[in-house]
């Protein structure tokens, strides 16, 4: 339980959050119509923050990761829209997209990975300037267009529901899951946490340390591209700015979530939980007639916050390990 504190911590502030704003706004805030719009919005964001959160545990960061995924969504657009233009079934031209989207994205990461893992660049510095690369091919490819003329089938990726409950948000819990199995229990997680916690220790256990950087931006990549096809289906179109607000979001869910900023710890289930207070936080403003640029002040406020706190709890640790040595 000690071990989990933080993850049960963040769960009880999302539980305070959610009977606060019941109570101060039940016809609006407890409302079906609310809950189901909040399930709608929560998973785009929710699978950018899980992709930000593998690449941080390895000690790095992918502030590439929105635009990552927009350049597969602009290319996978421009496949579906042009299928199905040609008179092609609904099926052959969403496959298609699907798949150019996952490749597209998943080969931005290989890219990533590979100059931070095996070239030895900083994080930060390479996937700052893939993320301008990445947006100005989009820009190129679209014009700075929206792209439309989709099938209506795929719509249903955004916006349908099975038995109520909507498609994204299923969607959203089969990633969880599937990342919790990753991080938890396959040899890889393990190499993930080892590497973000000490790269030479892991070297020196015999880790191919580069290998498992490579395949985190690899998976990041992947993510960001289900997140844009999430986000493509809700707004039945594609652009190259879609996303743009939640890249400095996702790093406030995974450090609230619990994820250390210089890698090595973080738990898939707090990652979830920050991002469901944030979303909680995001529609209470909206309920309450706040301006909605406010949210980028509260993450900003989140962030700084978060990382202070956590900066003083680990300096208190340090003293106490050190007076221990002592005595």
């Amino acid at each position: 339980m000690k071990k989990h504190s933080k993850e049960w911590m963040l769960l009880g502030v999302f539980v305070l959050l959610f009977v606060v704003l019941s109570v101060l706004s039940p016809d609006n805030f407890l409302t079906l119509r609310n809950v189901q719009s909040m399930a709608f919005q929560l998973p785009e964001f929710g699978i950018f923050a899980l992709a930000m959160m593998v690449t941080i545990l390895t000690g790095g960061i992918n502030l590439s990761l929105v635009t990552t995924g927009t350049l597969g969504g602009i290319v996978s657009a421009l496949v579906m829209a042009g299928i199905y233009a040609k008179g092609m079934k609904e099926e052959i031209a969403i496959i298609a997209a699907l798949l150019v989207s996952m490749g597209i994205s998943t080969l931005c990461g290989v890219l990533n990975g590979y100059v931070v893992a095996y070239i030895g660049a900083a994080a930060m510095m390479v996937t700052l300037g893939t993320s301008t690369l990445y947006e100005g091919i989009g820009l190129f490819l679209s014009k700075g267009n929206s792209i439309s003329g989709f099938p209506s089938a795929f719509y249903w990726f955004g916006n349908g529901t099975i038995a109520g409950i909507p498609v994204p948000l299923l969607l959203f819990i089969i990633i969880v899951a599937v990342t919790w199995i990753l991080l938890e229990k396959t040899p890889w997680g393990m190499s993930v946490y080892m590497v973000g916690s000490n790269k030479k220790a892991a070297e020196f256990s015999g880790i191919n340390v580069n290998k498992v950087m490579l395949k985190a931006y690899m998976y990041s990549g992947f993510l960001g591209s289900l997140s844009m096809i999430i986000m493509m289906s809700r707004y039945n179109s594609a652009r190259v700015d879609y996303g743009s607000s939640y890249l400095m979001q996702t790093v406030s869910a995974a450090v609230l979530g619990g994820t250390a900023i210089s890698g090595g710890y973080g738990k898939v289930f707090g990652v979830v939980i920050a991002v469901a207070i944030m979303q909680i936080i995001s529609s209470g403003m909206n309920i309450f007639g706040l301006d909605r640029s406010l949210t980028t002040v509260v993450t900003g406020i989140i962030l700084i916050g978060v990382l202070t706190l956590n900066f003083i709890t680990s300096q208190k640790g340090s003293l106490i390990k050190n007076k221990l040595k002592e005595e």
